[in-house]
């Protein structure tokens, strides 16, 4: 008990942890497991002084871990989270003199938990994991026909030596002092009756005993670990696929959370791609070009597609080959293959092929020219000639 009118100092929780108020959730969690692992009462032969500031610290990374506490902490520092009593109810209600920060808090509290009067509040449920992103690179022959591929990655997975439960083997837990095995605490204002989070045991009603030494009573701890992954053939470009339950494992034995790969697709050497349709440019010579003719384009599926080409076709013409672009995703069907045209004019030509140009060049710009009529004809008659 602290004698009346002692003054207490309130070390701010950024201090505790030794990191700068800028800093992000993996430098706070880092700075965590390194001050409570050397304060950890297991490794300092239950020194007093020790186990206060593995507490203390512990007291920090909680409030600095949630997005929104962290909030609630720079905005109103320790007064945010003070257990204040109030006359006429029983427990502790946080938050000061405000006590929330919003009356969102109030009536999600009241309507959502503990409803008018004073009935026994529940046990909060635990909080599941975090869910995961991967980011997952592949061909576009590979999003064509699907595959099944492995990744690794680094998560929190449960403790082997706790199952998970964040208690040294042999030990367990016990009800919290605090809360009496509710998870809540409950003050009441006015004629408001308001539960909170009991911020001893965090809602879950129990606190440990004696902490896991190998995961310190997180009940889970970072692990590589290798997973099997299904690519349905036809994913695209930010195409999201979900493992259930292979996120982080949640804190002593909650549910894990959900990873998330994101697929991306390499470029092709070849091919472009617009949703289900693959554009591809294709050189025709000349002489095909004018008499027309047959080309195969080779596809992603493995066939050669043969590609009608019309008598004087243009460069930069596309023509379209139905059914053999991109298979719908999760659907029936494919999409279009689209070819566009790109005349190519010889370099090098023999003495023959030469004279035969030379003769259809005379008969191109001549009076019998079909064509002299058109632009050609134009130009005469805007020379006068």
């Amino acid at each position: 008990m602290r004698a009346e009118g002692e003054m207490t100092t309130e070390i701010d929780y950024y201090e505790l942890l030794e990191v700068e108020r800028t800093a992000d959730g993996a430098a706070i969690k880092s700075a965590y497991r390194k001050l409570a692992m050397k304060y950890h009462p297991d490794k300092t032969g239950g020194c007093t002084d020790s186990e206060a500031k593995f507490k203390a610290v512990s007291e920090a990374y909680d409030c600095l871990k949630d997005p929104q506490k962290r909030a609630a902490y720079d905005r109103f520092g320790h007064a945010a989270f003070k257990q204040q009593q109030q006359g006429g109810g029983g427990g502790g209600f946080h938050g000061g003199a405000g006590g929330f920060s919003d009356l969102g808090d109030i009536f999600e509290t009241i309507f959502g938990q503990a409803g008018f009067g004073g009935g026994g509040g529940g046990r909060q449920q635990q909080r599941r994991g975090a869910d995961l992103r991967y980011d997952l690179e592949i061909s576009l022959d590979e999003a064509y026909h699907g595959k099944k591929t492995e990744i690794e990655i680094e998560v929190s997975a449960a403790c082997d030596s706790c199952e998970g439960s964040g208690a040294q083997p042999g030990t367990g837990v016990k009800t919290c002092g605090t809360c009496h095995g509710h998870g809540q605490v409950r003050a009441q204002q006015g004629f408001f009756v308001v539960e909170r989070t009991c911020p001893s045991c965090h809602g879950a009603g129990q606190v440990i005993e004696s902490p896991c030494k190998s995961c310190r009573g997180e009940g889970r701890v970072d692990r590589p670990k290798t997973l099997s992954v299904n690519i349905p053939a036809g994913v695209d470009e930010g195409t999201r696929i979900r493992l259930s339950g292979e996120g982080e494992a949640g804190a002593r034995g909650a549910p894990a959370g959900d990873l998330y790969i994101f697929l991306h697709v390499k470029r092709h050497s070849i091919f472009e791609r617009d949703g289900t349709t693959l554009f591809c440019r294709v050189p025709v010579s000349i002489t095909t070009a004018a008499l027309g003719g047959m080309i195969e384009v080779p596809g992603l599926d493995g066939q050669r597609h043969e590609i009608k080409i019309p008598s004087g076709i243009q460069s930069g013409k596309q023509i379209k080959q139905r059914g053999a672009g991109m298979p719908v995703l999760n659907g029936r069907g494919q999409g279009d293959l689209v070819v566009q045209v790109d005349v190519e004019t010889p370099t090098k030509l023999t003495a023959k092929q030469r004279e035969l140009l030379e003769a259809f060049r005379e008969t191109e710009t001549g009076e019998e020219c079909p064509q002299s009529s058109g632009f050609f004809g134009k130009l005469k008659e805007l020379w006068g000639d």
